[in-house]
């Protein structure tokens, strides 16, 4: 089994800090400027700050970047667009929301897509667990028909890839004769994930990879189990996916300082805004990611959140969506991998504080030090 690494393209803006840096911030929490004598201020998401993480991922070997969606983040078909002439290997894994656009226009998009890229675009489709987001963009429809919406999306969506007009009657869309002028070659592949049980039956039956949050192993293992079982009943297999972050230091111990600095810079206040906002999500995911900050305290350890070794769950203190981080020496970080490999992850969707500088760390430590272990690893460009 290849092992298969994307970053992230922080399209909220980038920081060396936690709040404020990286994807999308819980309602409420602030965005404070840097505190003096630190190097903690908020890197705007402008085009050419972007446009260096993208090559820096293409230099280190990374396959693609995933890039969110989201009312604070950019448009992620727009940026991706706008970084292809900056890159000419990377590919673009671009999040979208189902419910947002119709299906046969998304097939329309994904396939000029493809053309324009050479064969570099990849989706990953978010139904959406946050009920204000989804609202802010005239969606009301319950969690359950959400998912529901979602496998109808994708029906559509294949079908008008595959040559000859698609028709489909459903509960959320009905359309005759779905087409695009020329299917897109090749099909990008679709991500997807989702905890709830109402996710399980769409990954099964529409997907190519499943992604998961980076819960310990043993959890993740689990999840495995269910989504492979749910594939095999539908005659399908699939790839899994995980959405990790991480802080990788050529020694343990410079890694859990940094995690203790990125901790630091958390005030308790930020916490409880942060955790109050979350809360609400309907996501079965989010859910179970604030379960593994159960012994956190203001005056503990950095090592308090540590929930398997080398498994740090202090980033979804104040972060919604993935919440845990490798930590530890590159070969410590590397066990880990080797680790959620052993269960069946081929797909490793890493971040980290800053985007930019993260990257080369785990890039030029934790892959090296993989490929002399014999994994399989694409080698560099």
């Amino acid at each position: 089994m290849t092992l298969r690494f994307h970053w992230f393209l922080p399209t909220t803006g980038d920081s060396r800090a936690l709040i404020g840096g990286g994807h999308s911030v819980p309602a409420g929490v602030g965005r404070p400027d840097a505190r003096p004598g630190t190097a903690d201020r908020i890197r705007p998401p402008d085009i050419d700050y972007l446009a260096q993480v993208a090559r820096s991922a293409e230099q280190l070997g990374f396959e693609a970047v995933l890039t969110p969606t989201g009312t604070w983040c950019e448009d992620a078909w727009l940026v991706t667009a706008a970084l292809l002439r900056e890159t000419s290997r990377l590919k673009y894994l671009v999040a979208f929301r189902p419910g947002f656009v119709s299906p046969t226009l998304a097939a329309q998009m994904a396939a000029t897509y493809q053309r324009v890229s050479n064969g570099r675009l990849l989706l990953n489709v978010v139904t959406g667990g946050e009920p204000a987001e989804q609202r802010r963009f005239g969606d009301h429809l319950a969690h359950g028909d959400r998912y529901a919406r979602t496998g109808e999306f994708l029906s559509i969506l294949r079908g008008a890839w595959s040559g000859e007009p698609y028709d489909f009657k459903g509960e959320h869309y009905h359309v005759d004769g779905a087409l695009v002028s020329r299917p897109p070659d090749p099909v990008p592949d679709i991500y997807f994930g989702g905890s709830s049980k109402a996710a399980g039956p769409v990954a099964a039956r529409h997907v190519d990879t499943y992604l998961t949050w980076g819960e310990p192993p043993a959890q993740v293992a689990e999840k495995i189990d269910w989504i492979r079982g749910l594939a095999a009943a539908e005659g399908r297999t699939l790839r899994f996916g995980i959405r990790l972050h991480t802080i990788s230091r050529d020694t343990s111990e410079a890694a859990w300082a940094e995690a203790a600095r990125l901790l630091d810079g958390v005030r308790p206040g930020d916490v409880a805004k942060a955790q109050e906002a979350l809360a609400a999500s309907e996501s079965e995911g989010q859910r179970r990611m604030r379960t593994l900050h159960e012994r956190y305290r203001a005056s503990g350890s950095v090592r308090d959140l540590e929930i398997h070794p080398g498994l740090w769950a202090g980033v979804g203190l104040v972060r919604g969506g993935a919440g845990t981080a490798l930590v530890g020496s590159h070969a410590e970080v590397a066990d880990l991998i080797e680790e959620y490999a052993a269960l069946g992850i081929e797909e490793f969707v890493m971040s980290g504080y800053p985007h930019l500088e993260e990257a080369y760390w785990f890039g030029e430590g934790v892959v090296p030090e993989l490929r002399r272990r014999g994994s399989a690893v694409p080698s560099l460009p």
